[in-house]
């Protein structure tokens, strides 16, 4: 690699303390299982969000080059963060302007009313950092918070949790920003935020996922005039092909570009956001419930970012990097790499592959299983994260396989203290995550490196826009479990984060960085990141063949949701081993698709592949730099 001069990074006072086949098969799989990736390096499927933003900002899922890459679901985010990388920006930068784009062009997934994880890599240093920027409950949030009074009984996790004041946490991602700008940047707020200002202004052209997502939220939508006015006007959503602006978000990013986060969890912002969450704004006349919550101006003022070490495994002589509790990302990724080390996995037949699908699936139920029991937020509850990834836990938990047979499912979780192949039988609670959220993966010239995954919950967050200020507040509390159980680490507690799946990863190799991913799906983020590392590091896939290839999300359950086209393909042959599949939703939907992932390889010459999704979710934009001819 050419040698640069790396930029001193700015120093100021905190605010806020704190692969499916062998390679020679694989193009005929991707050409008769799944036509609609058959072309991975290619452009994102028309209509979809990776077409959002300004003419120049063309969709491209793959892209190869130098001098930098950012990788996201979306085309003008994409765009915005390379155009960070040519400024002089560095991974930082460039992460937190895209993330401001993406809450510009994905309302629906992320925004300044969320938050998030970010995970870093200096290169400089070899040093992996991590923020967790999770929403918090309200301080005043009673245990039985997500009960009824009327009737006693849990409401409704739909429509009367998702659509609430009840249902929202404290938003985490604007400090979240403040926080990565200062440790990690050269550029201030006002410099990263203004893109997305510009973009916020003068607006981005409708495609159908956009539509689409207003479509499917029409009716909560409508339950909320603020809500309405922005994104139903006239009673209908934003017609294709028309540009949708949304000048309020400006003038709101510009305040805080002007005043900083201060402007935001402090004064009237902060009270109107506080004011709408205790008195949810509805039309008198839609039958949603709404219930109110308890959120605080003091719960804004007093909300502080984590920083903490990151989770850490080896797995074939690479270092994987991920995001420890509040997030059971790291944890669960990392258990069930760790259990897959014991395997030679490969695609040399088609017997082989078979039964590298199968580890990975009885792995994953496995750390599923001991994710449940045992992780939550470590502030509140005691999380044996360092047994959770150790490889001797890995082990006892690995005997527990028949690598000929599936497991009758649900699996008990381990025990902590196991030798052998003991195990101990936890209650199972339900999980509501949800699986609107977004990720990006950026690393500079340099080689830092960031992986951010950000969200507000629910497509379309809790529905209730903040009048006049243009964004959508979160629905992350239905993160928790709905009912207290003091066995339960993810209860709910005053002040607590509720448990995430969000898994941005870090991998590593030698101490310079090797690959950078994550993805939206709720619980099924971390089975795509999963996957995809063993695509790419067993399995003989390329990047983006490993990103576009179909997928499967093994929660320890009876039956494994998958996509259509995994069922074509492996369906058949894992069932002969014992697995039963259910289709994740129409194969002619987005509901069929699970994830949509936003990688980054770095090849030991220094060449960049950024690959996003050809397909998942209208297609993301992979973009470099300086791209090869």
């Amino acid at each position: 690699m050419v040698d640069v001069v790396r930029p001193r990074h700015r120093r100021r006072t905190l605010r806020r303390a704190a692969v499916l086949l062998a390679a020679p098969l694989t193009a005929g799989l991707i050409a008769s299982a799944a036509p609609a990736w058959a072309d991975p390096g290619g452009r994102g499927g028309h209509g979809g969000h990776g077409g959002h933003g300004r003419p120049d900002a063309t969709p491209v899922a793959t892209s190869v080059g130098s001098g930098g890459a950012v990788s996201s679901v979306d085309a003008s985010a994409s765009r915005v963060g390379i155009e960070m990388l040519r400024s002089g920006g560095n991974a930082a930068d460039a992460a937190v302007a895209t993330a401001a784009a993406l809450g510009v062009t994905e309302p629906y997934s992320a925004g300044i009313g969320g938050g998030g994880y970010f995970v870093h890599f200096d290169a400089e240093t070899g040093t992996v950092s991590t923020i967790d920027g999770r929403e918090t409950a309200p301080a005043g949030m009673p245990t039985d918070a997500f009960i009824d009074p009327a009737t006693g009984a849990p409401y409704r996790f739909s429509p009367e949790l998702v659509s609430s004041g009840v249902s929202v946490g404290v938003p985490g991602t604007l400090a979240t920003w403040e926080r990565a700008l200062e440790r990690f940047g050269t550029k201030g707020l006002k410099q990263a935020l203004h893109p997305a200002i510009q973009l916020a202004k003068h607006g981005f052209p409708v495609d159908e996922t956009f539509r689409g997502q207003t479509l499917d939220n029409q009716a909560r939508f409508a339950a909320f005039p603020d809500t309405a006015e922005l994104f139903l006007p006239g009673g209908d959503a934003p017609q294709v092909g028309t540009t949708f602006r949304n000048p309020d978000l400006a003038d709101t990013l510009s305040l805080i570009a002007k005043r900083g986060t201060d402007a935001f969890y402090e004064g009237p912002l902060a009270a109107e956001i506080a004011d709408v969450v205790q008195h949810p704004r509805k039309d008198p006349a839609s039958p949603l419930p709404a219930p109110p919550g308890t959120l605080t101006t003091d719960d804004l003022a007093a909300y502080e970012v984590v920083e903490q070490e990151p989770t850490h495994v080896e797995y074939r002589g690479l270092d994987v990097y991920g995001m420890a509790p509040s997030s059971s990302g790291g944890t669960t990724v990392g258990e069930s790499l760790n259990i897959l080390e014991n395997h030679d996995l490969s695609a040399e037949s088609p017997e082989a592959t078979t039964q590298s699908l199968h580890l990975f699936l009885e792995a994953t139920a496995r750390a599923f299983a001991d994710r449940n029991a045992y992780v939550g937020d470590p502030a509140y509850v005691d999380v044996p994260t360092a047994t959770l990834l150790s490889q001797d836990f890995a082990d006892a938990r690995d005997c527990t396989i028949d690598p000929d047979a599936a497991s009758v499912r649900p699996v008990p979780a381990g025990a902590l203290d196991a030798v052998g192949c003991a195990a101990v039988a936890f209650e199972e609670h339900a999980d509501t995550e949800n699986v609107s959220t977004t990720h990006l993966s950026v690393v500079d010239k340099w080689g830092d490196a960031v992986a951010y995954t950000l969200t507000i919950e629910q497509t379309g967050g809790s529905g209730m826009t903040v009048p006049g200020r243009g964004f959508l507040l979160n629905n992350e509390l239905t993160d928790f479990s709905t009912v207290y159980n003091e066995s339960d680490p993810n209860r709910i507690e005053p002040g607590k984060r509720p448990r995430s799946s969000m898994s941005p990863t870090i991998v590593t190799e030698g101490g310079e960085v090797r690959y950078v991913l994550g993805s939206p799906g709720g619980a099924t983020i971390i089975t795509t990141v999963t996957q995809i590392l063993l695509n790419r590091i067993d399995l003989g896939m390329t990047l983006p063949e490993a990103v576009a290839a179909p997928r499967a999300s093994q929660r320890n359950a009876a039956v494994t949701p998958a996509e259509p086209e995994f069922i074509d393909a492996y369906g058949a042959a894992l069932g002969a081993y014992g697995h039963a599949f259910t289709p994740s939703g129409d194969r002619f939907t987005s509901a069929a698709q699970i994830g949509a992932a936003a990688t980054i390889e770095v090849a030991p010459d220094g060449t960049m592949t950024a690959a996003a999704e050809p397909v998942r979710r209208g297609g993301g934009t992979g973009l470099v730099v300086r791209p090869q001819r």
